[in-house]
């Protein structure tokens, strides 16, 4: 063997078992990464920031006498592939035994997934610098209102993945995705206001980058003039942005690790009714489109939807292959890696709330007296573990059916199980931030705290 010979990514992966097995390693798994990231900024027409970063490496992760050890590398000859195995045997000598470590076995089928865009390659640099321009073009040019930018910027990320184990194992794929992000600062008799708006999506050809720019304009010119109302206890209308920031925290206390460490609301309540009836939540890994969609998750195991609210009854919880283990079921696919550096661990994909039938605009008419939430702030406060939260909040009040006053200054605070249980109303339009999905949802008679 050449130790100094440099492997493509599936020989990389096959040599650390070829070398495993040699050494009558019980189990062992490689996983190779290569990323290539593109983030270009603009402002007033000019390019702020550009950074153009890659990264390429081999994780490796061995189970020896129940004991897991893990190491990684960045070099990619068959000499570091040997180095990094034997420094993963290694820090197993030193870990603690667990019973439940496992790697998974290959599986009969994989779904098939459209998630790579060859054409970000074929598109220069030049033209991808437009597409920022035209961001920050189409939402200053929305109102003579919109007087700053505070930031525009073109993303996209190509990725190349390899995994492979001694079960058998070994599969490959190659992903991309690009979006953009705005916010832009609108003023008016001193009074100035944000408005923000993201969208990622698969091919470069279903990004309209006018709509990113105009949908950040629009946002901050209609909070011109915001007051900080009253408190009153009324229906409240989130917007699908703030019901996807409460799915984050959600996504966690989904997870079976964190049931098991005991650090998950929804512990013990499976078959329990935890939502309204017009509730139903799914993490969908094999989603088409969907920005964390593919074949396998990070252990190598297909991917799947796994239904987890149905009705407003709590179903089950997100597994890899070590909470499966440890609670005798199948992992759902929802092993994740953030790169090479570290092994798998749990977490959600395209995680979100389903849509219903009613459109947006006929829930606002037919909500009378209330609050279009828009924007909250100090989510990271809210608790995981018991639900509660408290947070800033801001958007547009309701009146006899119709959006009026721009609002800012106010506060709801509550418990994550109790809106799930007076969720009256979803919309019909769910929309994905990156990995989080959500349509517009009504919550009869929260508290809006104010003056």
């Amino acid at each position: 063997m050449n130790r100094d010979e440099k492997l493509v990514s599936s020989e990389l992966v096959a040599a650390v078992i070829e070398e495993a097995k040699d050494r009558n390693v019980e189990h062992a798994e490689a996983f190779f990464d290569r990323e290539e990231e593109l983030s270009i900024e603009v402002r007033e027409g000019e390019v702020e920031n550009l950074k153009i970063a890659q990264d390429a490496g081999l994780g490796v992760r061995v189970i020896q006498s129940g004991r897991l050890g893990y190491a990684y590398t960045t070099g990619l000859t068959r000499g570091d592939v040997v180095g990094t195995l034997e420094a993963a045997l290694a820090n197993a000598r030193a870990a603690s035994e667990d019973a439940y470590y496992t790697l998974p076995q290959p599986a009969k089928n994989y779904p098939e997934l459209d998630i790579d865009d060859s054409s970000l390659g074929e598109v220069s640099l030049e033209e991808k610098i437009e597409l920022a321009r035209r961001i920050e073009r189409s939402g200053r040019s929305f109102d003579q209102l919109v007087r700053i930018t505070e930031q525009v910027s073109y993303e996209e990320v190509r990725f190349e993945i390899a995994i492979a184990n001694t079960e058998g194992i070994s599969l490959t794929s190659k992903g991309s995705f690009c979006g953009g992000v705005a916010a832009f600062v609108a003023g008016k008799d001193g009074d100035l206001q944000t408005g923000f708006s993201v969208d990622f999506v698969r091919k470069l050809k279903e990004l309209d980058v006018e709509d990113i720019g105009k949908e950040a304009a629009s946002k901050a010119v209609r909070m011109l003039g915001a007051q900080r109302l009253k408190t009153k206890r009324v229906p409240v209308i989130m917007d699908p942005y703030v019901v996807a920031s409460f799915l984050g925290m959600m996504a966690s206390a989904l997870s079976a690790e964190a049931v098991q460490k005991g650090r998950s609301l929804f512990a013990g309540k499976v078959g329990e009714r935890v939502a309204s009836t017009e509730v139903n939540i799914a993490d969908d890994g094999a989603r088409p489109g969907g920005i964390l969609s593919s074949p396998f998750d990070g252990e190598g195991v297909p991917t799947q939807r796994t239904v987890l609210v149905e009705g407003g009854v709590l179903q089950g919880f997100l597994h890899n292959s070590y909470t499966a283990a440890k609670d005798g079921v199948s992992s759902t696919g929802n092993a994740v890696r953030g790169s090479f550096q570290s092994p798998p661990q749990l977490g959600s994909t395209n995680f979100y709330l389903s849509a219903g039938k009613c459109k947006p605009g006929e829930i606002i008419r037919g909500t009378g007296e209330g609050f279009y939430l828009t924007e909250v702030m100090g989510m990271h406060t809210a608790n995981p573990i018991s639900g509660d939260f408290s947070l800033g909040a801001a958007g547009i009040w309701i009146h006899n059916g119709e959006l009026t006053t721009p609002v800012r200054g106010m506060v709801i605070a509550g418990n994550i199980l109790e809106l799930l249980d007076r969720v009256d109303a979803v919309g019909s339009d769910l929309r994905f931030f990156a990995s989080k999905g959500a349509p517009t949802i009504r919550v009869a008679n929260l508290t809006v705290s104010g003056q």
